[in-house]
């Protein structure tokens, strides 16, 4: 099932209609649907692996970038109402843990929640701190990007990769900033949390206030690492998403 709505928001690394499971991916703060690239091969064959195409970056250049998170996750439950005969498990890391978990919210009053939601490296929306912290000068940005990942200091030490990567960082730190987050609804399905052990952002006790998002059950899983644990720990990261991808209904899992 490959309308135009899903075809614009989705980028498909492995999916066909054999694959009755599809695992969603919704990227960081800044991030590209090509950050989840390689997780089809630490995931189980029959599992389809989508990328949300957030706007303003990669073939989605030119597109405007969204004025909200909430309404974000409006036009992306709204792609994804295309494949609700599938069984569809949400995963989203650091801002995409609070897009995946709106997204999933609006799926579900919609009458077609997920298997799971899955959620990374992010505090739940009712222990948000509201304090902006990521407006400013460029320079203050990139040093808060590079605080969370070294690595990408190549990439703002060169100018003409800083023009391409740095519009949709801007873009995304606004609806981060402009999120406020608050009670919400809990969900019918199932969640699972992720954290680094060192993660600057959130604290593994912070990560378990999401047993308060779901009526169903709850587990933590703590990996090393800090806020990007997820590229270090990729196969250990995997492994327990393929068990939570295999599984039906979670509802005798153990609250951690």
């Amino acid at each position: 099932m490959n309308g135009p709505t899903a075809e614009r928001w989705l980028r498909r690394f492995r999916d066909d209609d054999a694959c009755g499971t599809k695992l969603v991916c919704f990227p960081h703060a800044g991030g590209w649907a090509s950050a989840y690239r390689t997780w089809p091969a630490g995931l189980p064959a029959d599992t389809g692996v989508l990328a949300v195409r957030y706007p303003g970056r990669e073939d989605r250049y030119g597109d405007p970038f969204p004025t909200g998170l909430e309404s974000l996750a409006d036009d992306i439950a709204d792609a994804l109402g295309e494949l609700t005969p599938y069984r569809l498990v949400l995963f989203g890391h650091s801002m995409g843990a609070s897009v995946a978990h709106e997204v999933a919210l609006r799926l579900q009053k919609r009458g077609s929640p997920p298997a799971a939601l899955c959620v990374s490296g992010r505090r739940p929306p009712h222990t948000l701190d509201t304090t902006r912290r990521f407006s400013g000068p460029d320079e203050k940005i990139i040093a808060e990007i590079l605080r969370f990942d070294a690595s990408r200091a190549p990439v703002f030490a060169d100018p003409d990769l800083r023009e391409l990567v740095l519009p949709a960082v801007r873009a995304d730190y606004r609806l981060v900033d402009g999120y406020r987050g608050g009670d919400r609804p809990p969900l019918d399905c199932p969640v699972y949390g992720y954290t680094g052990d060192a993660d600057p952002e959130v604290t593994p006790e912070q990560m378990r206030d999401w047993a308060d998002m779901t009526q169903d059950a709850f587990r933590l899983r703590v990996l090393p690492g800090g806020h990007f644990y997820l590229i270090g720990e990729e196969a250990a990261l995997l492994a327990d998403l393929g068990r939570v991808l295999d599984r039906g209904p979670a509802r005798s899992d153990t609250a951690v």
